[in-house]
């Protein structure tokens, strides 16, 4: 595969890999050895980044849109990561709340998806039972 999916699946910025890495191909066998033992370089960069929009979104609790919302277009590095939740602009408490509303939505769409699924489920076994 590709570096950019390989960088992408192990959740660190490309550029930010060392230049073998970046310069080749990578092999499923190859991704999943970087997974199960991660070399120096690759615990680095998760640890101290910098960190793709992805990871900033989910360290920060928030969007990717809300990254670009609040003027966060590139990467940060843990440090810069936390600073931001030290100093909680005003855009990162909104994206946050947004991001919390959403979850909450989600959450309550697929609980309604399980309850009408579990009256469908009694209103088939209802059917068979009649039926027989």
């Amino acid at each position: 595969m590709k570096p950019a999916t390989a960088a992408k699946k192990l959740g660190v910025y490309l550029e930010a890999t060392p230049a073998e890495f970046r310069e080749g191909v990578v092999s499923r066998d190859e991704l999943n050895a970087l997974q199960s033992d991660p070399p120096q370089w690759l615990r680095e960069l998760r640890r101290n980044g910098p960190h793709p929009r992805p990871v900033v979104a989910e360290k920060l609790g928030v969007s990717i849109s809300g990254l670009a919302r609040g003027g966060v277009t590139e990467p940060l590095t843990t440090e810069q990561i936390e600073a931001l939740k030290q100093e909680a602009p005003e855009w990162l408490r909104k994206e946050r709340a947004t991001q919390a509303e959403v979850r909450k939505e989600g959450a309550r769409v697929k609980e309604k998806q399980r309850e009408e699924r579990a009256r469908r489920e009694q209103r088939d076994a209802a059917t068979r039972r009649s039926r027989d």
